[in-house]
């Protein structure tokens, strides 16, 4: 019914930057929030920033200063710029959003993941 789709994750340098970005599809009436979590070897799954659709944003004490979300809600696009990253980003980072389905059903769906990694 509705997919989401992440690209722009890879491997960066200590203070180097990356930028993500996940594109929704599928059976979309409309998207309340989108978002980023990631997740380390090891370690629970934690937000990192959302926006809802008026562009409101919340961000993970991890991500606050560093990283900025931002969404294109005509293109049912949320994005990730991150800088000034550290070894602990590293992780898979996972999209969200909650989507309102045509059919008018709640969805909480979840990208498949990017790897990210910062080496020191």
């Amino acid at each position: 019914q509705v997919q989401l789709v992440e690209s722009g994750g890879g491997l960066v340098q200590a203070g180097g930057s990356l930028r993500l970005s996940c594109a929704a599809s599928g059976s979309i009436f409309s998207i309340n929030v989108m978002g980023w979590y990631r997740q380390a070897p090891g370690k629970q799954r934690e937000l990192v920033a959302d926006i809802n659709s008026g562009g409101s944003t919340n961000y993970g004490s991890s991500a606050k200063g560093r990283f900025t979300i931002s969404r294109d809600n005509a293109k049912n696009t949320v994005y990730l710029q991150m800088n000034s990253l550290k070894p602990e980003d590293t992780a898979v980072y996972y999209c969200n959003a909650r989507v309102v389905t045509t059919a008018r059903v709640t969805l909480d769906v979840w990208g498949q993941g990017t790897q990210v990694t910062v080496s020191s």
